[in-house]
């Protein structure tokens, strides 16, 4: 998705007060509908399937509904200050995210809406009888959404605020983040290495606000760059943190006119998203390890499960292949995001953090490992170079000799011959 409006359509959607405004919307539909479908309705059906059908059942829904949303809601919030208080406040934003929670809440308080709507409707005799039946009939639908809706919030709470679940949630946005960026690691534009060097003549377009960058709109900054016969040079990159002073990117050619068409294509905001940022998703799984590694904590076993999920995330997106990344955006060109970094935000934390328990330091180098054997070469070596700082870290925080041995054979690396052996 490289369209900058609907990414902001995706993250709207994504606010629970949409989707509970949406099937607001619809209660209120379907209740003001009844009146116009009702002479579609037989007369003989209209006497058996009526007002008093309807009503005792509108009560039940409109007398339970506020309340279970009410209860809900606490249950969510609860779970989700407990899920950030385990793991790291940088996870509750992707569960502030979860789907499944926003339809519930919005089926409940949607079937409220509904009920009490047309309960104050058929109370001022706004519906004959014919009304009535179509009423019914909303109603019969609408309670089969709610008795649905608490089925699945029923399977949802045995797993809400759990670690597992935060994980496996930050996990999925980590891996769709990474898949993306795999498909096309400079974002459709020319690759530019960190080392080439900017053509003379360059104009800096400045961000003119600070925040972290969220989302770049390569097609619409492409499309910007053929108008005015422009090439654009990006120095910036989703999850970035950006000043008003600094440049987004550098301009050759064109006018001071095309800047603030460069800016609207590129989305500054207070926080960082895992949208267009897999290093966000690795970053946050590599909070969780860390917090879980301190003394307050003292749970190897969440650590160690981490390292499990970066290895398969990592391995998976360097995994040889045979892809052409075909540049779809010609007069724009982008850093690329390497594996170097990756590894760098996904293993740094832990490496120090883990040093002094043998079983996540043997955990996190026989995942290097892995990484080196079956990963791409760029991968590989960023691998290798990891394992030799978390076996520098292991050295100097372990207190027998016989552990650092144990951590080098399990590296598969060479000890330098001028580290001496622990005594």
């Amino acid at each position: 998705m490289n369209s900058k409006r609907l990414w902001k359509l995706l993250r709207l959607t994504r606010e629970l007060w949409v989707r509970t405004a949406m099937l607001a919307l619809l209660a209120v539909v379907a209740a003001l509908l009844a009146e116009a479908l009702g002479p579609l309705i037989p007369a003989g059906i209209a006497k058996n399937f009526g007002r008093g059908a309807a009503l005792p059942v509108l009560n039940i829904i409109a007398n339970s509904m506020l309340t279970v949303t009410t209860f809900s809601l606490t249950i969510m919030v609860t779970a989700y200050q407990q899920a950030s208080l385990q793991s790291t406040p940088r996870a509750q934003r992707v569960l502030l995210e979860d789907t499944t929670t926003h339809t519930v809440l919005a089926t409940f308080l949607g079937a409220f809406i509904f009920s009490l709507l047309s309960i104050i409707l058929m109370r001022a005799n706004v519906y004959n009888d014919r009304a009535a039946v179509v009423v019914f009939g909303f109603t019969m639908v609408v309670l089969a959404m709610v008795v649905l809706a608490i089925l699945r919030w029923i399977e949802h709470l045995s797993r809400l605020g759990f670690m597992d679940d935060t994980l496996d949630q930050i996990e999925t946005k980590a891996r769709a983040a990474l898949e993306i960026r795999r498909k096309r690691p400079s974002l459709g534009a020319h690759p530019l290495s960190a080392a080439a060097p900017i053509p003379g003549g360059s104009r800096k377009v400045r961000a003119g606000r600070g925040g972290y960058v969220q989302f770049i709109d390569t097609g619409a900054i492409s499309s910007y760059a053929e108008q005015a016969g422009v090439e654009f040079y990006l120095a910036v990159l989703p999850g970035d943190h950006v000043t008003h002073e600094t440049p987004l990117g550098h301009m050759i050619g064109g006018n001071d006119a095309q800047n603030d068409q460069i800016r609207e294509a590129i989305h500054i905001g207070r926080v960082r998203t895992a949208d267009q940022d897999p290093r966000f998703g690795l970053l946050v799984l590599s909070e969780i390890a860390s917090r879980a590694l301190s003394l307050g904590v003292n749970d190897p076993g969440t650590a160690i499960d981490v390292a499990f999920r970066l290895e398969r995330l990592l391995l998976d997106h360097a995994r040889p292949g045979d892809e052409v990344h075909e540049v779809v955006y010609p007069r724009v060109h982008a850093p690329v995001l390497t594996d170097a970094h990756l590894v760098g935000d996904a293993f740094n934390a832990m490496s120090r953090d883990g040093a002094k328990l043998i079983e996540v330091a043997l955990r996190l180098q026989h995942g290097l490992r892995v990484l080196r054997g079956r990963g791409a070469p760029e991968m590989a070596a960023a691998a290798e170079d990891m394992a030799r700082t978390a076996l520098a870290y292991a050295e100097a925080a372990l207190p027998l000799s016989s552990e650092c041995e144990q951590l080098w054979a399990a590296s598969g690396l060479k000890r330098p011959e001028d580290r001496p052996k622990k005594a």
